[in-house]
């Protein structure tokens, strides 16, 4: 007799078992207890620890996602690294690390951050997700998708495990499964951008202590906790910059990422081509690796890692979700950021549907709204590596990058704004404006840095000695009401555009012809929400001289 049972159903299946897939599967059923997810992993587990994957630095946006948004603060603090900031130093050519330009911050600031051993995170999310009610399947390959046109059909999807082949059927349909996209090829979703870059990397088995690097005391001592290796350390020159960054297991993460038109990915595509590539151009971490190459872990590189996709969000119950979708730049470690973004919206969703609600027009906004911020934040990156290697420019688009962060993206996922489209829509103008002045902004640190002289003085730029950047990273603790939020996000159209004003005159003073390009319209146009007159107390040149 023919079995004509119809395969399993369930609510949402989740094609991917990394970083993006299990914390979507732990946010559903944070915010459903009966919900039925199911998620398929294509690796067998439990995954290595060190040498698993890439993306191992979280900022702000992602790390409050893991410890207070999916309540994960415990595996947090005890099993992984709280990151001491990004630190930067200009040591091009140089072994004398003391005697360059160092930019960071002297000590913790308010709002943690962490370094994540992939393999450990990885291992713990699953059996998070096992322990709350999620069916993780392991060694799980996707045959097919067949995806419902619309109203109450269900997709169907075949997979197997282990040769098995199985069938399912569900409401909802995820793609986590990284660059592999299934749904993007299924859909033809696919978008290429263009920032050309390309990107090294390895693991060794051994710490990296950057601070043990020079015997000068005072230099030893600018960093309260004197924790530098902590850092997520950049190494950097024109059209490059290389990371350092510690690992819980008691790796190193070492990478190297550049512009093609400076740094060919055949002169470093191998760990030896690597090795003699910093013994020209970065000798001091030469020095420390040469006599660990029997501690290399992995070697992997990537050609053109960044890309876009031209949908992500769907009403007809389907999404994409961290790599499967879009993929920005490893600088300023934005990964986990859009992955807990990308979460919420999908999140969300799937709440509006189990209401009975129409999707179409909210998928639209969000995927609208998603894309503006990769739009604006793909802006700090393209064609902006060419002034990687100037300590004069890199340190103040540091500080413009991080202003704009913390006071516009941030302040919408820490307020728990993200869906929120009544209050976004109200501030519309305000954050268009933003966007505006931050693409403006960007373009006129690559004429700057086309006339800088480039100095290279032996200071360190500390972050943390700016008063209104300090408090600007502790305020992502407040707790607004909607008027309270209206306001935050029109002070920091005052504030960039404060800032705006005295990159360009600071600018100015060592080259007057250079003038404010796209700048100056906006500068002078009346800002969205602002208080008019006000300019507030200098905010950057003022209080750090040596930026001068």
């Amino acid at each position: 007799m023919t079995n004509t049972a119809l395969p399993p159903a369930h609510d949402v299946v989740i094609m991917g078992g990394g970083l993006a897939g299990l914390t979507l599967a732990l946010q559903l059923k944070q915010r459903f207890d009966d919900i039925d997810v199911l998620v398929l992993e294509r690796r067998s587990h439990p995954v290595p620890h060190a040498a698993h994957k890439v993306g191992e630095s979280s900022v702000e946006i992602g790390a409050h996602y893991f410890d207070t948004v999916l309540g994960l603060k415990p595996h947090m603090q005890q099993e992984q690294l709280r990151k001491f900031g990004f630190r930067f130093f200009f040591s091009e050519g140089r072994r004398d690390i003391d005697q360059v330009t160092e930019i960071g911050a002297s000590r913790y600031l308010s709002v943690p951050s962490y370094q994540i051993d992939r393999g450990i995170f990885e291992n713990y999310l699953a059996e998070e997700a096992a322990r709350r009610g999620v069916r993780f399947v392991d060694n799980a390959m996707v045959r097919s998708i067949d995806l419902a046109e619309a109203g109450s059909e269900l997709h169907t999807l075949r997979w197997s495990q282990d040769g098995v082949e199985c069938d399912a059927r569900s409401r909802w349909v995820v793609d986590a499964c990284g660059r592999a996209g299934l749904l993007k090829r299924k859909l033809d979703l696919a978008q290429p951008n263009a920032h050309e870059c390309h990107a090294v990397w390895f693991r060794i088995n051994d710490r990296i202590t950057l601070d043990h690097w020079s015997d000068n005391a005072e230099w030893r001592e600018r960093c309260e906790p004197q924790a530098r290796w902590l850092s997520t350390n950049h190494l950097v020159g024109a059209g490059y910059w290389v990371w350092l960054i510690p690992l819980a297991s008691g790796s190193h993460s070492v990478g190297i990422v550049a512009d093609p038109r400076l740094h060919p990915l055949a002169t470093m595509d191998t760990f030896d081509k690597a090795m003699d590539w910093f013994a020209e151009f970065q000798p001091r971490l030469f020095d420390e690796l040469d006599g660990k190459r029997e501690l290399l872990q992995d070697f992997m590189f990537f050609k053109k890692f960044s890309y876009g996709c031209k949908q992500v969000f769907s009403g007809n119950r389907w999404a994409l979700t961290g790599e499967a979708g879009l993929f920005l730049d490893p600088f300023y470690s934005p990964g986990s950021d859009f992955i807990a973004m990308g979460n919420t919206y999908i999140t969300d969703l799937i709440a509006h549907d189990r209401a009975g609600h129409a999707l179409t027009a909210r998928a639209q906004l969000y995927d609208q709204i998603y894309h503006s911020f990769y739009e604006s934040t793909l802006a700090l990156y393209q064609d902006q590596y060419g002034l990687f290697g100037d300590p004069e420019v890199l340190p103040v688009k540091v500080i413009w990058d991080y202003t704009y962060y913390w006071g516009v993206l941030s302040q919408i996922f820490f307020q728990d704004r993200l869906t929120d489209l009544r209050v976004l829509g109200s501030l519309k103008d305000e954050l268009q404006h933003c966007q505006q002045l931050n693409i403006a902004v960007q373009g006129f640190f690559r004429e700057w840095s086309a006339m800088s002289r480039k100095r290279n003085p032996a200071v360190m730029l500390d972050q943390a000695a700016l008063p209104w950047f300090a408090e600007l990273n502790r305020s992502l603790n407040d707790r607004l009401d909607d008027d309270a939020f209206r306001q935050r996000i029109r002070d920091a159209v005052s504030q960039l555009r404060q800032l705006a004003g005295e990159i360009v005159a600071r600018a100015a003073e060592d080259h007057p012809e250079l003038g404010s390009g796209a700048l100056g319209p906006l500068l002078a146009q009346a800002a969205p929400g602002a208080t008019v007159g006000r300019a507030g107390d200098p905010m950057l040149f003022a209080t750090t001289p040596a930026l001068a």
